[in-house]
């Protein structure tokens, strides 16, 4: 297996809510640069605190984690 990628939809999820990094670092205790770190692929969260960033969007995991990178919003509804 190569380089072992996970995307995700955070920043989406926490600009739809309104919610600045620091305020989701606040709620998730860690550094707000961390939330930076994450939003940008540069770090993989433990599952610990994935599975925590899901609690605190109330959303399931597969609605913020993927391992293939999320279909651009509106793709999938596109006409051939």
């Amino acid at each position: 297996m190569g380089s072992e990628v996970t995307y995700n939809r955070i920043a989406m999820l926490r600009a739809e809510r309104g919610i600045t990094r620091r305020q989701l670092a606040d709620a998730l205790g860690v550094h707000y640069q961390t939330v930076g770190y994450l939003e940008r692929g540069e770090f993989s969260p433990s599952l610990h605190l994935a599975l925590r960033i899901c609690e605190y969007f109330e959303v399931p995991v597969e609605v913020v984690f993927a391992l293939e990178p999320f279909p651009r919003l509106g793709a999938e509804t596109r006409p051939a």
